[in-house]
């Protein structure tokens, strides 16, 4: 175990999140290489009086991977990947990231739901529910979990499992990292690729109105294998994108098949009628794909989200009336199709509320400075009352920042949560991991 502190000279980038906004200073970082690493980590916080964070990738919007004075469980030197091409199995440890686990398993001709990002960590992404392109086809990153590795806040180490400790195999399918330290995760993998069928399509703002109802129908009536969202953009100013574009209010289908990347060129011709002036959709290597969309580290982020089981002409607009006052060049708009295998068998077994949802939304306010960070929180902030009709009042909690106990609960229901704080009980009854979308430890 390595520890980093203050006046070590890699303590200001090791300690650096992606999102600018979060500029916190712990008093220790403990770089840990395996589990017998997290435990001691964990033991010197105790006799220490230190608060505890957990950082995996660095994602989270709200800074939970880090804290000012305490300690931080840094698990990012486990990259260990083991793939299993023929019982189709990947264990990987905590500190891998999507890219990482996309490129391993892609040799193979295999995959498994990964985050949109793949500068994502597995680890938390995972915790939290896991929300990616292939989720229609595969469900959620959890529902594709087969064992998850922990470290307790005793120090202890368990398994989780469907056999070992199922209640908290459940708990973790979405409960974050309320209940140990995640040292390694077994997925199941699916045959795909490594061709696909995908990409982005790009519109004018002038055809969003248009567009965005165009979209809506022909997502709601795509297969399962079509993964998509329609994202209102700044047009950035690449070659691909026509000059009299550059920015200006532009939309993009991202889309993705699942299979045979021949019959992905035929259901992404509904799409293509709607008239797009850049096609970037072709046949192209999965993790390719996967990190087409990364963000730029080192923004003022601020992100929310909400769910919907409809998307009427007059929500719609919203977006649309939303998008057009776009804070700053980075700041993006999207609206993803759920159904599928999202809303399938796997839903009933997971904390997770309202996975029938047809839609969800989820603003990215983004800046280049703080003062561009505040007027981005605040457009997502007025877009979230405006469209607070025409929601169901669900929400993924990936996708959001510090929005109370309130949205937490939203999330998995009165029944969910309950059950869940009495897994926390079981596992962490001080609340040692406590900086997260917390899960208080029932009482009695």
């Amino acid at each position: 175990m390595e520890l980093i502190r203050p006046d070590s000279p890699d303590y200001d980038e090791t300690r650096r999140l992606f999102n600018a906004m979060i500029d916190r200073r712990p008093a220790v970082i403990a770089r840990c290489s395996d589990p017998g690493d997290v435990a001691d980590a964990l033991a010197y916080a105790r006799n220490n009086r230190l608060d505890v964070a957990v950082r995996a990738g660095g994602h989270s919007v709200a800074g939970m991977s880090t804290n000012d004075d305490g300690l931080v469980v840094d698990v990012r030197p486990m990259k260990s990947i083991s793939v299993d091409r023929g019982n189709r199995t990947v264990t990987v440890g905590a500190g891998v990231t999507w890219g990482e686990f996309d490129r391993a398993t892609e040799e193979h001709g295999l995959a498994t739901t990964g985050g949109r990002a793949s500068t994502t960590g597995v680890a938390g992404f995972t915790l939290g529910g896991g929300s990616g392109w292939l989720e229609r086809s595969y469900g959620f990153a959890c529902d594709n979990l087969l064992a998850v590795d922990l470290v307790t806040a005793d120090g202890g180490r368990v398994t989780a499992s469907a056999q070992e400790n199922p209640e908290l195999f459940w708990a973790l399918h979405g409960g974050g990292g309320n209940f140990g330290v995640a040292t390694s995760f077994t997925f199941a993998l699916h045959e795909l690729g490594p061709t696909v069928q995908a990409g982005l399509m790009l519109f004018p703002g002038e055809a969003a109105t248009d567009v965005s109802r165009g979209f809506r129908d022909i997502a709601l009536a795509a297969p399962d294998a079509v993964g998509t969202a329609l994202i209102y953009l700044t047009a950035p100013p690449e070659e691909f994108v026509p000059e009299h574009m550059v920015g200006k209010l532009a939309l993009g289908v991202a889309y993705l098949y699942a299979g045979d990347a021949d019959d992905g060129a035929i259901h992404a011709l509904p799409f293509r009628d709607l008239g797009p002036t850049v096609d970037l959709v072709e046949p192209m290597g999965y993790a390719d794909f996967q990190s087409m969309l990364d963000d730029p580290p080192g923004m003022y982020n601020y992100w929310s989200a909400d769910y919907h089981d409809e998307l009427s002409n007059d929500a719609l607009d919203l977006f649309v009336d939303s998008a057009q006052r776009l804070p700053g060049e980075h700041s993006q708009q999207l609206i993803a199709r759920w159904g599928g295998a999202v809303g399938g068998p796997a839903a009933a077994s997971t904390p997770l509320l309202n996975r029938n949802a047809a839609w969800v939304s989820h603003p990215f306010g983004l800046a280049a400075t703080p003062e561009g960070g505040q007027e981005a929180k605040a457009w997502v902030k007025q877009f979230r009352q405006g469209i607070a009709p025409y929601s169901n009042g669900g929400v993924w909690l990936n996708f959001i920042g510090h929005e109370g106990q309130e949205r937490i609960v939203a999330a998995y229901g009165e029944d969910n949560y309950k059950r869940l704080a009495w897994v926390k009980r079981e596992f962490d009854p001080g609340n040692v991991f406590r900086g997260n979308q917390n899960i208080l430890p029932a009482e009695g």
